[in-house]
């Protein structure tokens, strides 16, 4: 007599997609926010870059208010009829909470191969500052 244990090695595949199926979508969908952004900083600036290939300049938008910046678009689809659509398209919003107050004057926005940079240069009084120490 043969046991076959096969199907018992796919429990934790099983599994795998149960906790998906149920807690999944919430993740996932976070995960698949658009545009993709990274944001970094450093002493002077914060950078906010989105990748958004194929999104016409007319159909940005771009507002900073006091907590935060605000991007807007819509990526408009192709002619024809799909057989297969990944790339998204659709109205899109991304907004980015700033921790820090932004120097409104010194904001910069550069697009580049379909990578929109925003420079968000830190306002003077949250900027590190050196203190010079006095011997006496």
């Amino acid at each position: 007599m043969v046991i076959d244990f096969s199907t018992l090695y796919d429990v934790p595949r099983y599994m795998d997609k149960l906790f998906e199926d149920f807690w999944g979508p919430s993740i996932s969908r976070r995960r698949m926010a658009y545009p993709p952004l990274n944001i970094s900083e450093d002493e002077g600036a914060l950078y906010v870059k989105a990748e958004i290939p194929g999104v016409a300049m007319e159909d940005l938008e771009l507002t900073l208010t006091d907590k935060g910046i605000t991007l807007k678009g819509e990526r408009k689809s192709g002619e024809g009829k799909y057989f297969r659509q990944e790339r998204p398209t659709g109205v899109f919003q991304r907004i980015v909470s700033l921790n820090v107050p932004i120097d409104r004057n010194g904001v910069k926005a550069t697009m580049t191969n379909g990578v929109l940079e925003v420079v968000l240069p830190k306002s003077e009084e949250v900027k590190p500052k050196k203190i010079d120490i006095e011997i006496s």
